[in-house]
């Protein structure tokens, strides 16, 4: 019993310890200068092999991206009627309400969708529950659509 007790404090501290490392300390990529985001791209990626739209700064176009920190400008998509649930918990929506968020949800362009979520968070409206997965479904669908759509578009 004792020996199990010690084998599992020694899990816990090396689980600790690593967990503190990897969370504090700078990463460092083979022959790179220290490198303290998940951001950082090669420079020799050509501008031209690069999303439209995209700086090629970042490992994901920050255009796809649903973090409401990644811009901070807000953009409406004739939507501006969802402003009036402005600090209303995602629990507390109504069935009517919800689908208010769907109509505008589903009648986005692909392209469009990332962009909306990040204006949502930045204009303080949390989704119900059930469009907020929506949302991420229909952000990854068209990640990956327009990705494959751009790659096709580099091969030929």
């Amino acid at each position: 019993m004792t020996g199990a007790l010690i084998i599992l404090a020694v899990t816990v501290l090396t689980g600790a310890l690593l967990y503190v490392l990897q969370r504090f300390m700078p990463r460092r990529n083979a022959g790179d200068a220290d490198v303290t985001t998940d951001d950082a791209v090669p420079t020799d990626t050509p501008a031209d092999d690069r999303p439209e739209g995209c700086c090629g700064q970042h490992l994901t176009c920050e255009k796809d991206s649903l973090l409401a920190a990644v811009s901070k400008e807000i953009e409406y998509f004739e939507d501006e009627e969802l402003d009036e649930y402005r600090g209303v918990a995602p629990e507390d929506y109504t069935d009517e309400q919800i689908e208010q968020f769907r109509d505008v949800l589903y009648t986005l362009r692909p392209e469009e969708v990332a962009a909306w979520g990040r204006s949502i968070q930045l204009r303080g409206i949390s989704l119900p529950n059930a469009v907020k997965d929506e949302l991420i479904m229909l952000a990854a669908e068209a990640r990956g659509t327009l990705h494959a759509a751009e790659l096709k578009e580099a091969g030929q």
